[in-house]
């Protein structure tokens, strides 16, 4: 019984290492992402909420404002939403 005990606490406290080390660094790339959006570098798809370089290639311009999406699926939903025709991909 008490060997029982000793590898269940062994276990418990692998366990609790293991998660506290995901949580931080989950805790660091969350803060990494905030601080490229504050500075620009990241924006936020309008579709679906995730956070892209502002450089990225998925553009549409909308009069003066240009959104920028995390995939083709996400820019062709929000063209659908506005009523605008989906340009055909180009084959290469």
């Amino acid at each position: 019984m008490l060997k029982f005990v000793v590898i269940a606490a062994a276990l418990f406290l692998v366990y609790k290492l293991f998660m506290g080390d995901k949580r931080k660094k989950d805790m660091q790339q969350e803060k990494v992402v905030k601080q490229k959006v504050a500075s620009g570098e990241m924006v936020k798809d309008p579709v679906c909420g995730t956070y892209v370089k502002n450089d990225g290639d998925i553009r549409v311009r909308e009069g003066e404002k240009v959104h920028i999406f995390c995939s083709y699926e996400c820019r062709d939903k929000y063209l659908k939403q506005i009523g605008a025709s989906i340009p055909k991909k180009e084959e290469s």
